[in-house]
């Protein structure tokens, strides 16, 4: 049925539940799992929620976020592989929904496995939905947990 699976993740509670659900799936199904975060760039203006920066400040937090990135993957990589389930851990930069669209088609996933975070009312209308645009914009199958 599904032979390599995206799990995306950010490292919080609930998506932690839905890499757990996409391990389990994948171990039942014997499928590569590919652990997934996007480090989103850092916000420009301060409409986009940015506080005033250095360019070297700038690199500094990205560079941080990137090794938090990297910690949150391995460590579903460890998990997966505690499973006998083949992982790689792979970091993407960008806008969110659109890297995991462009990593699910780089890495030939058949599935990507990512939780909602169940926004409503005007933080949803404000905040938007990435799991919504991925929803609408992959041509890939998408299982959502919540």
């Amino acid at each position: 049925m599904y032979t390599r699976i995206l799990i995306c993740t950010d490292g919080t509670p609930l998506s932690n539940k839905a890499v757990d659900s996409g391990i389990a799936l994948a171990a039942k199904l014997s499928a590569e799992v590919f652990a997934y975060m996007v480090v989103p760039p850092y916000p420009a203006m301060y409409f986009e929620g940015a506080m005033v920066l250095t360019p070297a400040e700038t690199a500094r937090v990205e560079k941080e976020w990137n090794e938090q990135a990297k910690t949150v993957v391995d460590e579903v990589k460890k998990t997966a592989m505690a499973q006998s389930v083949k992982t790689t851990a792979v970091t993407g930069h960008g806008h969110v929904a659109e890297a995991i669209i462009s990593a699910a088609k780089k890495h030939e996933c058949d599935l990507i496995v990512m939780a909602s975070h169940g926004r409503k009312g005007i933080s949803r209308v404000l905040l938007g939905s990435e799991t919504m645009h991925v929803l609408t914009h992959s041509h890939i199958p998408v299982l959502v947990l919540r």
